[in-house]
This record gives structure tokens, sequence and C-alpha cells, in this order.
């Protein structure tokens, strides 16, 4: 295996765990959206995955889990499934990649190529099941921020800080598995044990030719 194929199984593997600890935060920050109102300037208000957060100037800030799943919408329900399955499988990538470095003393030949190729498509699918609940959230906020059927003075939801951080983790993830994918195109496997079956195979036809010869 050559020098370049290694800089890309390192590359991606560190740019694949970084992924993963994004698509992590998105899940856990409340930030998924933002609403603030002139009525209460001092006041404004969150909404995540798993509680909703009024958030003071001051500096207070006070969190309230959701009480029921039923009660959730839709969206929100796909996106809490969504990431979680993104998650497990990001992990699930990981461990399977990592036995596939060729720095790792694990297995050889074309099982660590198999364990590589298989970590890097399950961070590429990762990664695109973070963008979907990301980019439909944020598709929602849009649509209904420009509803003109609704007066201007009620307030709308805005972009949050965990909707930049999950088209990081997942742009990212699928870049990992890209790197991962393509550390196997690179791959070079060593030539000297074809070379020491050629001799073996050459050795053994000189001494099969000796034999008869002597007969």
């Amino acid at each position: 295996m050559n020098a370049c194929a290694c800089a890309l199984e390192l590359l991606g593997m560190f740019v694949y765990v970084g992924a993963w600890l994004c698509a992590l935060a998105t899940t856990i920050m409340p930030q998924w959206l933002t609403m603030s109102t002139e009525l209460l300037a001092i006041e404004s208000y969150e909404l995540g995955l798993w509680e909703t957060c009024v958030v003071q100037d001051v500096g207070g800030m006070e969190c309230r889990a959701y009480d029921s799943l039923l009660g959730l919408s839709y969206d929100l329900k796909l996106a809490r499934i969504l990431m979680c399955i993104c998650l497990a499988l990001g992990l699930l990538g990981i461990l399977v990649a990592v036995p596939g470095l060729y720095l790792v003393n694990s297995c050889k030949g074309r099982t660590k190529r198999s364990l590589t190729i298989t970590g890097g498509v399950l961070g590429m699918v990762a990664g695109v099941l973070c963008l979907i609940p990301v980019s439909y959230v944020a598709h929602l906020a849009v649509i209904r921020y420009f509803d003109e059927t609704l007066p201007e003075v009620v307030p709308r939801w805005e972009f949050g800080d965990a909707l930049f951080c999950g088209w990081v983790g997942g742009f990212l993830l699928i870049v990992a598995g890209l790197l991962l994918v393509t550390s196997c195109l690179c791959w070079q496997m060593d030539p000297e044990p074809v070379l020491q079956r050629r001799y073996q195979v050459r050795s053994t036809d000189i001494s099969s030719r000796k034999g008869t010869e002597y007969v």
C-alpha cells in the first residue's frame, strides 16, 4: 500500500469522527429553530428535537422536554428517527472501518479492503440521512416564514445553529466516506508474494525435471 492511500485513510477517519460528533451535537442541541418577538425583546425561544427553551438576554435559560411523543409535529418525529439512524450507522461505520486501516494489524488482504469500503459506504449513507431532516426542517421554516396568510405581527421561526451544524456534519460524513472508498482504489498490493510464488513454482519445476532425468 502506498503513502497516498494511507494518508487518505487517516484523513478520512479523522473527518469521519469529527463529522459524527457534529451529527451528535446536532441531535442534542435545542437550537434547531429560534424565534424572537418584538413584544418581549428580552426573551427568545428555541426549538429542538427533545426540548424547547426560553432564553433571556440577562443570561438565564430554561428548557422543558416534550410531554408526549404523540403530540410532536411530523417533521420533528421524522427528524428524530433519521438522526438516530444516522448516528447508529455512523458509529457502526467507524467501528467497521477501523480494523480495515492499513496501520491496524487485525486482518490482511481483501478483508481490509472490504472493511474500509463498507465503513465508507455507511458513512455516506449516514451523511445523507443527516442532511435529509436538517434540510426538510429548514425547508418548512422557509415556507412558514414567507407565508402570506399570516399577519406580519405574528413571529416566525428562523434557522438555528443546529441546522448549520447538521449541514456541516452531513457533508463531512459524505466526504469521509468518499475518502475511505478512494483510498481503496489507490491500494497497491505488495508484489513480493507474487515473486516468491513464481520462484517457488520454478524451483519445483527444476527439481521435478532433475528427478525425471535421474530416472
